[in-house]
């Protein structure tokens, strides 16, 4: 039987109870919201951390290929190699001499110049849950075991850090995750929320397909009936009833309360973050350059978020596993997981440029492992942690480079291998965060955020 947290979604646009609770009358009073009304106290304790901010912070896209793309069959081709590892795809020559990806990724070929590509990640674990963990927060599962679900014991995803060192009150929040939730019957995904630090830092959990026309979230709407001069009117009356509390305004709570107050009334009368959502508002031109598909359009919206200020910005590719193919992997990837990706992802390098936000956005696609080297007798993949790829661009990453190697078979790094605390470094860097700043738990215990090193290669492309 499916936990509480993992059934169905009763409402129109697949919002949980807690994503509604995000914006709305409990917003007034403080109650259900996630890291865009954190409490005062704590985002002025965590803020003190901006004062070691190495240099003018970045924004990070995340494109995440749930499930695990195949290196061999996209970014690390071996044309060389037996046909059992080489597979049915061919290798494509870049616009970069010397770098060749793979034949289904020909609008990613022509823009070479502007991404690297890292083929010597590695870690030591092959289950979809730990490992998804591990490559979206920078850290080891605590207590992980095969299938160990999400809970209060993880480690924060990226934007969760952001939100606590990173503390902001303009109503836009440190992160969104779109279009889909990660989780599968029982099974809820790691790696997706604020885990230790506390449910205050949660990114937002959009669900919906952004490529259908009644694409909304209800929840960035005011409810029917109600415009902003009723709400202000409701606003004076909170007010007044705070004011009366002359013994509660003395205590802290009631202090961060008023805060949550003020900060869920920002959200709910300004337009900003609500409107990047309207898709319809983009010229048509646009979309269809993105793809008029769910790739397509999470990239697009990915963008308009990036736009409004948004730190951090996953964009789920699939349904959770969906690259995971232990069959038919040929089929598949050429006809239905690799061209809206090509696609999508050249748009949103092209849209980022054109707009002058490349340079201060770093986009990061990757899955949370490789696949076997060995095709199996499905005419499949499987699980494969010890080798596997990354495709880094903007904020200052040097495009048109390879970082590392692997060996003939794609089995291991030959090179010096990264691992996802290197990923995680790299990205807290990005956001001008020091990868070994220290947040509290939700016991107020201090915990190191990360352990990694940046990848260096990636600015100075000294090493390969």
């Amino acid at each position: 039987m499916s936990t509480p947290a993992c059934r169905p979604h009763q409402h129109r646009i697949v919002l949980t109870r807690r994503e509604m609770l995000q914006v709305g009358y409990s917003g007034l009073l403080g109650v259900g919201l996630p890291s865009v009304l954190a409490s005062r106290t704590q985002a002025a304790d965590a803020g003190r951390a901006s004062e070691l901010l190495p240099h003018k912070p970045k924004q990070v896209v995340i494109v995440f290929l749930t499930g695990a793309a195949s290196h061999h069959d996209t970014f690390d081709m071996k044309p060389d190699a037996p046909a059992e590892v080489r597979g049915e795809f061919n290798p494509i020559a870049t616009s970069v001499p010397g770098l060749h990806v793979s034949e289904h990724l020909p609008h990613l070929a022509k823009r070479a110049d502007k991404y690297a590509v890292i083929r010597s990640l590695s870690h030591g674990d092959n289950n979809h849950l730990m490992s998804t963990h591990y490559v979206l927060t920078g850290e080891l599962q605590p207590g992980g075991f095969f299938d160990k679900v999400a809970s209060r014991d993880d480690w924060p995803s990226y934007a969760a850090g952001c939100a606590y060192l990173r503390p902001r009150n303009d109503g836009i929040p440190s992160g969104v995750n779109l279009p889909t939730y990660l989780w599968q019957g029982a099974l809820t995904w790691p790696g997706q929320h604020a885990g230790l630090i506390g449910p205050n830092y949660d990114p937002w959990q959009i669900t919906g397909d952004p490529n259908k026309d009644d694409f909304r979230v209800d929840s960035l709407a005011l409810a029917a009936g109600l415009d902003v001069q009723r709400l202000d009117n409701r606003r004076s009356l909170v007010n007044d009833f705070n004011q009366q509390r002359d013994r509660l305004s003395k205590v802290a709570v009631a202090r961060r309360l008023t805060g949550e107050q003020d900060l869920a009334f920002s959200i709910l009368t300004s337009s900003r973050f609500a409107e990047a959502f309207q898709l319809n508002r983009e010229d048509d031109k646009m979309r269809d350059k993105y793809g008029r598909n769910t790739t397509g359009q999470s990239l697009l919206l990915a963008r308009r978020l990036i736009e409004v200020g948004v730190p951090v910005v996953q964009a789920n590719i699939g349904a959770v596993q969906t690259w995971d193919n232990h069959s038919n992997i040929f089929p598949t990837l050429k006809d239905r997981l690799l061209p809206p990706l090509d696609q999508g992802v050249a748009a949103l390098l092209d849209d980022l440029e054109s707009r002058g936000l490349l340079d201060e956005t770093l986009v990061m696609m990757l899955g949370e492992f490789g696949r076997t080297p060995k095709i199996n007798n499905n005419k499949g993949r499987d699980h494969w942690g010890p080798c596997f790829f990354a495709m880094f661009a903007g904020a200052g990453v040097r495009g048109g480079q390879v970082i590392g190697r692997s060996d003939a078979t794609g089995a291991y790094p030959i090179t010096k291998a990264y691992s996802p605390h290197d990923i995680g470094a790299t990205v807290y860097e990005a956001l001008g965060i020091p990868p070994n700043a220290e947040v509290r738990d939700r016991f107020n215990r201090p915990v190191r955020l990360n352990r990694g090193e940046v990848i260096a290669p990636l600015y100075s492309g000294a090493e390969v």
